[in-house]
């Protein structure tokens, strides 16, 4: 079962991928449609919802193979609308750069990735379009693993079976998650229950991409892009010192997670 489930995903991953140079030849030189561009990324894999009991594999380096080959496919599809979003608001910022006007259909799709993005801009302008690119940016694959395994206790967290909450997030109104057992007298918040796995995922980027608490992480990756330089895991993961209440506690557990799971981060096809 474990075979098929990776080797169904290897199959829809390269959908994505063909999805995604059609979708390059045929939609943007004509439309500039990101919005269009999205939803198809969206529609190309069915969302998963179903979630592999980890903690019976005994063997702890299968364990992890199997953990990292089930998430890896989902976050790369995640990672992949994110370009093509970065992608449509790096060709509207060269636009405005050189005094062109947007259209109306492009406006729209801006002010959806403002809102997407929690951006709150008053004009469309260039100064505007570069903050939103700040925003508009992947998250490394192998950060994005690391905190999954390190948050849903390698997939075997009772909030990732039930709620498909890989990265502990919360939510603060009554009913819209699991209590958590260990939840302090006078606290109200919840652990966020999502629709599928992808869900999942695609929160956790949004989160790291548009709340205030992780504007470092932003800045870190910013400025490495600034510097033509592809934003690292190792660089990226001190941004998120406000991701736990231990902080840089928090911090030197993921490096030091990330520096021994480091040979089976690389997906290599066999």
């Amino acid at each position: 079962m474990k075979t098929g489930r990776i080797g169904s995903f290897t199959l829809a991953l390269a959908m994505v991928i063909v999805a995604i140079f059609a979708l390059r030849v045929w939609i943007i030189p004509n439309t500039n449609d990101s919005s269009s561009i999205a939803t198809q990324l969206v529609d190309a894999v069915d969302p998963v919802t179903q979630v592999p009991d980890f903690s019976a594999i005994n063997d702890i380096t299968e364990k992890k193979k199997a953990f990292f080959d089930f998430l890896r496919p989902i976050v790369q599809q995640q990672n992949a609308i994110i370009s093509m979003e970065r992608e449509f608001v790096s060709e509207m910022l060269a636009l405005v750069e050189n005094g062109k006007s947007l259209s109306e259909t492009q406006l729209g799709q801006l002010n959806t990735l403002f809102d997407k993005y929690q951006y709150a801009a008053r004009n469309v302008d260039a100064k505007s379009l570069a903050s939103l690119l700040k925003r508009v940016d992947i998250v490394p694959e192998s950060m994005v693993l690391i905190q999954a395994a390190n948050e849903s206790g390698w997939g075997s967290s009772r909030f990732a079976r039930e709620g498909f909450n890989f990265f502990g997030e919360w939510c603060f109104t009554a009913g819209c998650g699991i209590v958590p057992s260990s939840r302090g007298s006078g606290k109200s918040h919840e652990v966020k229950v999502f629709s599928s796995v992808d869900e999942s995922v695609s929160s956790y980027m949004r989160n790291l991409n548009s709340n205030t608490a992780y504007a470092l992480f932003r800045s870190i990756r910013a400025d490495l892009r600034s510097q033509e330089l592809e934003p690292t895991a190792d660089q990226l993961i001190y941004g998120l010192v406000n991701y736990s209440e231990r902080q840089e506690a928090y911090i030197d557990e993921l490096l030091d997670m990330l520096r021994h799971n480091e040979k089976y981060l690389v997906n290599v096809d066999v």
